[in-house]
């Protein structure tokens, strides 16, 4: 999600306008076609940083700026409207330092809100022969840390965070680690929109924070969707249609530094609220993208408003054929300050082999995960199977799962297949409590199953934790898997008392039943992509 400039920001840039002459100026109409132009400009011998000055005329028009050096990125501040001060040792936010090499650069600038009749954009660029800014000591080549932990448990998490190098956020990084690991996380994913800045940063912050990991990652800002790069270190162009640029183009970008791709906020429709924040690419390439973010902001703060049709994305998804984990993401650029829903609203869990970038991938990408829509404090869902899953497929005959919910006495349990609630939602009465279902993979391998709990919000059952699917395929042609084949008989018959009523049907632990208005899962509605 991206936020309008505060006003503090235009304040504090206008005295610096008056300190000293530009070297260029533009000062033009902003091109009636496409979301996109640019400006290049010459960059002389010997310069040593760069400032360049940039609004709309207007001010109720919003343009993005980003920065091309002769050898790629060089930063995106966006709607910011502070001064992009670029040198050799250091930068202002959202911006990288670097060699400033004599030559052709490049100013871009998004189209991002015009409301005005006759819109118009001053830029001006100065070239200092002297840096004014101190050389920037937490810098260095990011490096992936290595495991903070080496338990193979559930780590609790928060996939979309912004710091200050977000042009709309304001904390830095410590800020963020420190409110974060408060709320009992384990692991934040730094998203800042359309920039690397914050990412040879991280390795500062991960020093001074060696119990919360610091994931690097990117809020992929698009004008018809936005999307979290977990994992990635390197800016990938997000001008979807400049130069027949494609959003296929952009997840090949991604998958070439091995990040993962999920859709963030997929339904949030607000307008200028939130320029761009709906998804509208269309749905991508079975394998091209890894996770949907099914909560954005705490359920209370704004999840009653999105979550239904965030999910009933997910699930038309899943039903293409896509195997995307459930992930959920706090979208907080204020470490916890203000109105917005705080770092940790909601929390996701992740099972992996240890606190690290890479187990914390392959977690995902096995869908091991369990989106906590409120908070920490959720009830939690843990789901196993019999026989093992490998990887997000369990492929037997038969398979059993059992979920053991904890923390939810009080709420109500269900087993969801392929988007279908599969009973009346079942009271939790004891901490913990056991659920058990035992099913026949349906033919074809496109079977799968979760579990969810529910509370009630104002006489109505709400979810409250949502685990990602398990996928069931039946068992390879030599027959069942060692574990099914291997059951001993008391079990066997146990498990035939369970399949007695249907070969599908689940048989949780007793207790009181409460229809929910949602009962099945909610009818997906028609929404343009």
């Amino acid at each position: 999600m991206r936020l309008g400039p505060p006003l503090a920001v235009l304040v504090l840039a206008a005295p610096a306008a008056a300190q000293e002459a530009p070297d260029l100026v533009f000062d033009a109409a902003v091109p009636a076609d496409g979301e996109f132009f640019e400006l290049p400009f010459e960059v002389p011998a010997g310069t040593a940083e760069l400032v360049i000055r940039h609004a709309p005329t207007d001010p109720d028009d919003i343009l993005d700026f980003g920065l091309l050096a002769p050898e790629g990125f060089r930063g995106y501040g966006g709607g910011n409207l502070e001064d992009a001060v670029i040198g050799v040792a250091a930068s202002s936010r959202s911006y990288l330092p670097g060699p400033i090499t004599p030559g052709t650069w490049t100013l871009y600038v998004g189209k991002a809100k015009i409301v005005s009749s006759a819109p118009g954009y001053h830029v001006d660029v100065t070239f200092r022969s002297t840096p004014t800014l101190p050389p920037a000591a937490d810098r260095a080549p990011y490096l992936e840390a290595a495991p903070l932990a080496g338990e193979a448990r559930f780590y609790a998490g928060d996939f979309h965070v912004h710091s200050e190098d977000s042009g709309d956020a304001r904390p830095p990084l410590d800020e963020i680690a420190a409110f974060a690991r408060g709320r009992g996380l384990d692991f934040v994913v730094v998203t800042d929109h359309n920039t690397a800045s914050h990412v040879d940063r991280l390795g500062a912050a991960q020093d001074a924070h060696p119990d919360l990991l610091l994931v690097p990652g990117v809020e992929f800002t698009t004008y018809a969707g936005h999307a979290t790069g977990f994992g990635a270190t390197a800016w990938v162009d997000h001008r979807i249609g400049w130069q027949g640029r494609t959003i296929e183009a952009a997840l090949d970008d991604f998958a070439a530094q091995g990040a993962l791709f999920s859709i963030n906020h997929p339904a949030l429709e607000l307008g200028d609220a939130c320029i761009g924040c709906a998804w509208r690419h269309g749905h991508p390439t079975v394998g091209s993208v890894h996770a949907v973010e099914i909560e954005t902001g705490g359920w209370r703060q704004a999840g009653r408003l999105f979550t239904w049709d965030a999910i009933a994305l997910w699930e038309q998804l899943l039903d293409e054929g896509h195997h995307l984990a459930a992930i959920g993401g706090s979208d907080d650029h204020q470490a916890g300050q203000g109105n917005g829903s705080p770092i940790g609203d909601p929390t996701t869990l992740v099972f992996a082999d240890g606190l690290s970038v890479a187990a914390l991938r392959q977690g995902i990408l096995g869908s091991r995960t369990v989106v906590k829509l409120q908070g920490p404090d959720d009830p939690m869902i843990e789901l196993d199977t019999n026989p093992a899953r490998d990887g997000d497929t369990v492929a037997a005959a038969e398979v059993m799962l059992t979920a053991t919910v904890t923390g939810g006495v009080g709420a109500f349990f269900r087993f969801v297949r392929g988007g279908l609630g599969l009973d009346l939602p079942v009271e939790v009465t004891e901490d913990p409590q056991v659920f058990t279902l035992v099913l026949t993979p349906a033919e074809g391998g496109a079977d799968r199953v979760r579990a969810e709990v529910q509370v009630d919000d104002g006489g109505e059952l709400v979810p409250r934790t949502i685990t990602s699917y398990l996928w069931l395929a039946p068992a390879a042609p030599d027959g069942c898997s060692c574990e099914a084949s291997g059951r001993s008989q008391p079990a066997a018959a146990w498990l035939a008392l369970l399949l007695a009523g249907s070969a599908a049907a689940a048989r949780p632990c007793a207790g009181t039943r409460r229809r929910s208005r949602r009962d099945s899962a909610r009818p997906p509605r028609s929404r343009p992509l």
